[in-house]
């Protein structure tokens, strides 16, 4: 991303256009869809899980789950591919089989599966964008969800096929459910990106409404303080 030449373009032409505008141009954003919770989720289990979920630039993503509670840590990094392509510019070129993506671990006490999902589905991202969101173009852009046990994958199979059938998306969801084979942490400058840049204008255009859009259509599950990697590191 802020090593990606088209980004840094897309970049500058946001900026200026924000500029003369004087305003955020947030509206141009995807817009989040209500949807329904899954009919089918798992029972709330003693410990700590975890889950992948890939849907576009992992900065965005990463920032809505941040401020999701329950969330205990989301990270950015590289799912679906080998560990000796999982570096940003090899992933860039598109041909890694990784997935920009985001291994959030969770208190299931406190928030479902099925809630992710929710979230992930409604306001993350467009699970109807085949290998692609918003401006960023590529298979490691795809929607994707990496499962890390059978109860999962029952729960997001049985989710993607409950929206489809109540066409709650004007197009049919793309999703591909995979289990997980391995995860690995982005580069230190990804991590919470999002909010160490908040006026970044790939995060002011993309990004910062979907925080909004969590806080507007899920109160009760949304956090104002996120839960931050470097933080936790430090």
């Amino acid at each position: 991303m802020s090593t990606s030449s088209h980004r840094r373009s897309l970049a500058a032409l946001l900026a200026a256009t924000i500029f003369s505008l004087g305003v955020c141009a947030a509206s141009a954003a995807e817009d989040a869809v209500v949807i329904p919770p899954p009919a089918v989720d798992e029972a709330a289990g003693p410990g700590t899980e975890t889950a992948i979920f890939a849907g576009g630039c992992f900065w965005g993503v990463q920032g809505v789950f941040q401020h999701v509670k329950g969330v205990e840590s989301a990270v950015s990094g590289y799912a679906g591919g080998d560990a000796k392509t999982a570096q940003y510019e090899t992933v860039s070129a598109g041909s890694t089989g990784h997935a920009e993506s985001v291994q959030v671990k969770f208190d299931p006490k406190q928030v479902s599966y099925g809630k992710l999902l929710q979230i992930f589905f409604s306001v993350a991202h467009n699970p109807t964008q085949l290998n692609f969101q918003g401006p960023d173009r590529g298979t490691q852009y795809r929607s994707a969800l990496f499962v890390s046990d059978p109860q999962q994958r029952k729960v997001a199979e049985s989710y993607i096929s409950q929206l489809d059938k109540a066409h709650v998306f004007s197009q049919p969801i793309v999703t591909k459910v995979s289990d997980a084979t391995g995860f690995y942490p982005a580069e230190a400058y990804h991590q919470d990106f999002l909010t160490l840049n908040p006026t970044y204008p790939y995060i002011v255009y993309n990004d910062l409404p979907k925080i909004e859009n969590l806080k507007s259509l899920f109160p009760a599950d949304y956090r104002g303080k996120p839960v931050l990697v470097l933080k936790a590191k430090g």
